[in-house]
């Protein structure tokens, strides 16, 4: 065989570590990661969330704590999740000034300063005593325009409390378009919008609903996120019109089952790809590694790496902090 092909030797360059290092064609870095986080109003220890082993349900002090951890690890981003004390229709203290996700940002940026992104979701689903990501209307369905109109609100008053970033999560149509008028008429035209694009009905998420106390009181999403067996292009459609809209970065949730999407996207624009590693992956891995089924720390870095090599610039993973300090 080495006498018919003696230059066929691909292994020449698996032999060590410090070779497979030299040539390695994905890499990751930890500014590329972003840690989402959760912060609960009126607890004064932070949380463990069941389903989520690692994951808190934090205090405003524990959150300071956890960000100083994350920019001492060299974490690119952090992202907010608010859960407030009082809950209504139509998710009123999702744009208080005095609300927790305002409070909490304010905090954090006292913390960390520059040394890293802080961002916030802008959704409702975590704000409504109903559990949907909007305003609904008599009978029960979500109300686009309405809903809006309330997302409007909430990223200018979050990027009042100092959001370096704003993330529209609600998948409502035109929700980039109107979110960028509104920050640019109060005055924050550089403030850059990270839009959820490709954001799936999916299994998936169950754990994060636990930790952001958000399940829907009844139905579910399937009328506004993308369904996983819709038409071919669906995803390419949304990402046209949030990039129309003013999307400066646009994202596919989750990431494992929807690598296809995230490869389109990549192909596709000129602006950063992020790709969501959800809740329910983190617990899958976290649930078989307890069970000592799987090694650990090899199956969340080969995770990340399929992530990267399928095209995203940026990855929202609970294990930020940890995997960055490894890197």
């Amino acid at each position: 065989m080495s006498a018919e092909f003696p230059a066929a030797r691909p292994r020449r360059l698996r032999r060590n570590p410090v070779m497979r290092r030299m040539v390695a064609g994905t890499r990751l870095h930890p500014a590329e990661l972003i840690l989402p986080a959760f912060v609960k109003e009126g607890i004064s220890d932070p949380q463990p969330v069941s389903s989520m082993p690692g994951v808190f349900q934090h205090t405003r002090d524990s959150l300071r704590k956890a960000a100083h951890e994350a920019a001492e690890a060299g974490v690119g981003g952090l992202i907010l999740f608010g859960i407030p004390a009082v809950k209504d229709a139509r998710g009123s203290a999702a744009d208080d000034p005095e609300g927790i996700l305002q409070q909490a940002l304010r905090d954090v940026n006292a913390e960390v300063g520059d040394a890293l992104v802080v961002m916030a979701d802008t959704c409702l689903d975590e704000f409504t005593d109903h559990g949907h990501c909007g305003l609904l209307t008599e009978s029960g369905e979500v109300d686009n325009d309405a809903t809006l109109e309330r997302y409007a609100s909430i990223a200018v008053a979050q990027a009042r409390a100092g959001s370096q970033m704003v993330a529209p999560s609600g998948m409502m149509d035109g929700q980039v378009g109107v979110i960028r008028a509104a920050l640019d008429e109060a005055g924050f035209q550089d403030l850059p919008i990270m839009g959820y694009t490709a954001k799936f009905a999916s299994a998936f998420f169950g754990p994060f609903r636990e930790a952001a106390e958000c399940a829907p009181q009844f139905g579910d999403r399937s009328s506004h996120q993308q369904d996983p067996a819709g038409p071919l292009g669906d995803s390419l459609r949304e990402v046209r019109l949030d990039l129309a809209e003013g999307a400066d970065i646009v994202m596919v949730k989750p990431a494992m089952s929807y690598l296809d999407i995230i490869r389109q996207f990549r192909d596709t624009v000129d602006v950063p790809v992020a790709a969501y590693q959800v809740s329910g992956e983190y617990a899958m891995i976290e649930a078989a590694a307890a069970n000592g089924w799987i090694d650990r720390d090899r199956m969340i870095m080969e995770s990340l790496l399929g992530i990267r090599r399928a095209g995203a610039d940026l990855i929202l993973t609970y294990w930020a902090t940890e995997v960055a300090r490894r890197l």
